[in-house]
């Protein structure tokens, strides 16, 4: 079984117990997931199966969408709302303050990691110092956010939708927004809409994921790999050129069915989406100087 799943993790759930659960229900060993989500957040958790787990890397990578509401006026040890309160605030600001906030975050901004995050250093998880009682310092990391905007103000909540870079903190982002305004603030709530091309109209529970398996029609769930590249062009082996790329080997022109030939024929560089002769994907290669390249094998 390989193949991508595009799960909505529930809240109470960590990332680690989907992949868990989906262990048990799909009797399969070889599962990841694609970053870490909050227990308390829900939303979209691709998870890859088989030799899609290859993948798993890129997709941590890849541009997020989410939509949270921000508290003002209490901040938390954890910067959200079930973390223990360390200030409360009044609420004094306008709603045309908050939004010139919120807004200002927009584009690229240095952001601390917070201390409840599964961050390493010198071999030890942030959060695990944290547990007990300690606090180190922690070097800014610049994030982008591509878009943010206010869907909702019924202050002291803010709800809004921000689509993001890899590596964005959204309970640290309400933290950051609360410091501007000089009330402090913390995340009440976060839902995850949007990983790279997985949304969260076509996210299944796990409940679901399980009834789909015991109908034999999980297949209908699973995302072939070779989709993850659909941008680049198709290639097809000759037969005599399937043992190259079984082993992983470079090829040449000569060794591709000439149907595939003027995809694989352009000029300068470019990466295809490689399939043996019977139409199994095998891998991204490399073209360049007529040979192909193995970039990152999936068999």
């Amino acid at each position: 079984m390989n193949g991508i799943l595009n799960i909505y993790k529930e809240a109470g759930f960590t990332s680690h117990d989907v992949v868990a659960k989906l262990r048990g229900i799909l009797k399969q060993k070889k599962i990841g997931h694609t970053g870490t989500l909050d227990p308390d957040a829900e939303g979209v958790l691709p998870v890859c199966v088989g030799n899609a787990t290859k993948l798993c890397g890129l997709l941590t990578e890849k541009e997020k969408t989410y939509e949270a509401v921000l508290l003002l006026g209490q901040e938390t040890d954890t910067q959200d709302i079930s973390g223990k309160i360390l200030r409360t605030k009044e609420v004094k600001v306008s709603p045309e303050a908050v939004r010139e906030a919120v807004e200002s975050f927009q584009g690229s901004y240095d952001q601390v990691p917070p201390m409840y995050s599964a961050l390493k250093i010198k071999g030890k998880k942030l959060y695990e110092l944290a547990r007990e009682g300690k606090v180190v310092e922690r070097k800014a990391r610049t994030v982008f956010l591509r878009e943010i905007s206010i869907s909702r103000m019924e202050l002291p909540e803010v709800s809004f939708a921000v689509t993001c870079s890899s590596g964005t903190y959204i309970r640290t982002l309400c933290h950051d927004i609360g410091q501007k305004l000089g009330c402090g603030g913390c995340m009440k709530s976060l839902l995850r809409t949007r990983v790279e091309r997985f949304v969260i109209r076509d996210s299944l529970r796990l409940s679901q994921i399980e009834e789909k398996m015991a109908e034999g029609r999980i297949g209908d769930c699973l995302i072939p790999v070779d989709r993850m590249f659909g941008q680049y062009p198709k290639v097809q082996m000759k037969e005599t050129g399937d043992r190259l790329v079984y082993n992983g080997n470079a090829f040449f022109l000569r060794d591709v069915a000439s149907d595939a030939i003027g995809a694989a024929g352009a000029e300068g560089e470019a990466q295809v989406r490689v399939y043996d002769s019977k139409g199994s994907f095998v891998g991204i290669y490399r073209y360049e100087q007529e040979v192909f390249r193995p970039v990152k094998m999936f068999l």
